[in-house]
């Protein structure tokens, strides 16, 4: 979910034959997040790679961010355009499998870089939520949430609210996963450090970069952007040590598709070697498949302590975890 806004199958594709009329070429109809589809993030790149080969017209439809995206097709229910919705997440497709609009995809999903099993659901990036820092401004950041309570009430975050964001979200799962029944108590000492809870990333990162906050919630391969696209190395993602929550975005084709064909060809595309070498220097998370060298160094490894909540127990608690956490910040 993560392109930065404030800065700058072939073989699956090839067995489907698409009719390639100059004058009406089928369009295949993609509801995805603002970013996704910007001019700086992996949608253009990925619309001229798919059109060269499908003999459609791909166009976007876009939603502030994924949470918004599937209201949005929740909203419209089967009546929808949408023929593919691109950009969900791990957190999120549980409620948009419940909502019955998703088709199975019936792809053989081989080499990926991830365990993967989901019959609906594509995966096509990923990623783990952190808190990012300056470290010429704070050069011994915490190292796990007590410590960050620990610290004077001075040193501030940004958050994103869980139910407009999908990182809101995930920082619930995260402290959820790391501190079980004491996630309550855990919301309550990071109440006096949160500067301000925003709708979204964009609003959030803004906030920090602009010096307001010490650190701001957002991912591991965050400060990969500002090396590579700003040559600047002073960002880091604090260590902490309880380890960290994955986030994998997601793609599904919806049962009333008026594209079906296309948009499974669609779905087979975005985990093709050109679609996932996008990925990384637009969308800054990691590829699902392994692209060797086109993975830029600055990436680094992904963290070892990985902490994971399964979709069963996300939906029946899901809901009671951001409530909670809510009522603690009040």
């Amino acid at each position: 979910m993560h392109s930065f806004m404030r800065f700058a199958l072939a073989a699956v594709v090839c067995a489907i034959a698409f009719p390639a009329l100059a004058a009406d070429k089928p369009v295949l109809n993609v509801y995805t997040y603002d970013s996704f589809a910007a001019e700086w993030g992996p949608g253009p790149a990925l619309k001229a790679g798919f059109e060269k080969t499908c003999g459609c017209t791909v166009e976007f439809t876009t939603a502030e961010d994924a949470i918004s995206t599937l209201r949005k097709v929740q909203l419209e229910g089967t009546s929808t355009k949408a023929d593919v919705v691109v950009g969900l997440d791990t957190a999120t497709s549980g409620d948009a499998r419940a909502t019955g609009l998703f088709a199975p995809h019936g792809l053989t999903l081989e080499g990926l870089s991830l365990p993967w099993s989901d019959a609906d659901f594509v995966p096509f990036d990923y990623g783990y939520f952190a808190y990012v820092y300056n470290k010429q401004k704070t050069p011994n950041p915490p190292k796990s949430f007590e410590e960050l309570i620990a610290l004077p009430p001075s040193f501030k975050i940004v958050i994103e609210d869980p139910r407009s964001s999908t990182p809101g979200l995930g920082n619930v799962l995260w402290v959820q996963a790391a501190y079980g029944h004491r996630a309550p108590e855990i919301w309550k000492g990071l109440k006096p450090h949160i500067l301000t809870m925003t709708r979204g990333w964009s609003e959030a990162y803004g906030l920090f970069l602009d010096g307001q906050a010490d650190m701001v919630l957002s991912y591991t391969t965050s400060p990969a952007y500002h090396a590579i696209a700003e040559n600047d190395d002073k960002y880091a993602y604090a260590p902490f040590t309880e380890g960290f929550v994955p986030q994998v975005e997601v793609a599904g084709l919806l049962k009333s598709a008026a594209e079906a064909e296309l948009g499974k060809a669609f779905l087979a595309f975005l985990v093709t070697p050109e679609a996932q070498k996008v990925i990384p220097t637009t969308n800054w998370m990691y590829p699902v498949i392994d692209i060797g060298a086109d993975l830029p160094a600055a990436f680094g490894t992904p963290p070892e302590k990985v902490l994971e909540i399964d979709e069963t127990t996300l939906a029946a608690n899901g809901r009671a975890w951001v409530d909670a956490a809510l009522a603690a910040l009040e």
